[in-house]
């Protein structure tokens, strides 16, 4: 008698067969997620430009105007008013992770200042991945 060690052809294909069950149950619930964690990445992205733009108007007694935009963060404006306590808020201006530009009203329509993205798309208006995130929605 000899002693065979290894698989069998059935043995593989059932091994092969639970791999794809498994397959099939867990990729769809991953690929939903991608939109979902942009969606999350860019909330987080806009807290952060609320913070630095809390601290702005700590030191300037106004927030950074819709002309000034969020480049106010980073660079001291040109544009009047020119702030009297400037300093560096940001390092850099993040791009939403769509890689469409944040952006910036002051006054905002829902509040003080309003920071948001357009979404998937990069433009006013859309449904799902396609809506603006904003920081009203903080």
């Amino acid at each position: 008698m000899t002693d065979a060690s290894g698989l069998t052809l059935i043995e593989i294909l059932v091994v092969v067969a639970i791999l794809g069950v498994l397959a099939a149950l867990i990729v769809p619930r991953v690929i939903g997620r991608t939109d979902e964690a942009r969606a999350v990445a860019a909330k987080q992205d806009i807290a952060a430009i609320l913070q630095a733009l809390r601290m702005y108007r700590l030191d300037n007694d106004r927030y950074p105007t819709s002309a000034q935009g969020l480049d106010a963060l980073v660079a001291r404006p040109g544009v009047e008013p020119v702030p009297r306590n400037w300093k560096q808020y940001l390092d850099k201006v993040p791009k939403d992770p769509w890689g469409h530009p944040y952006q910036y009203l002051s006054p905002g329509v829902h509040s003080e200042v309003d920071a948001f993205s357009f979404g998937a798309d990069g433009t006013v208006g859309g449904n799902g991945i396609d809506a603006e995130i904003g920081s009203w929605q903080l």
